[in-house]
């Protein structure tokens, strides 16, 4: 029987037009223009956690898909991932220690310094 708690919800993930537009770039330096992000988490790295980036040329049947924005491309996420991907963002960064994807995790209670690495509570 409900204890008439209740979870937090967490906002849907999403992905920012820049990163969105970088997947784009991207997929077209590599000959596959309809190209998306799969963006999964898996077990691993210094943390617990690690996002892993891969070009994917269609979603799984199970996966949700990010739609893509003006001039980008759509982010795969499967439903597992998901879960650890609640209220998060990708983004692209570019900086003068180098450009890469960034995921801004609400629920990663640590990481490390790489950026891929997380750990959740």
């Amino acid at each position: 029987m409900p204890d008439g708690s209740q979870t937090p919800t967490l906002p849907a993930f999403r992905a920012t037009p820049r990163a969105q537009r970088e997947i784009a770039s991207i997929a077209r330096r590599e000959n596959r223009p309809g190209a998306g992000l799969r963006l999964s988490v898996e077990a691993g790295g210094c943390s617990g956690m690690q996002y892993r980036f891969e070009l994917a040329d269609a979603p799984e049947a199970e996966d949700t898909v990010i739609a893509a924005g003006e001039d980008g491309a759509p982010v795969f996420i499967d439903p597992v991932s998901l879960e650890f991907l609640g209220g998060a963002e990708l983004d692209w960064t570019d900086a003068l220690i180098g450009a890469h994807f960034a995921v801004r995790n609400p629920q990663a209670v640590s990481g490390c310094g790489c950026g891929v690495s997380f750990s959740v509570g």
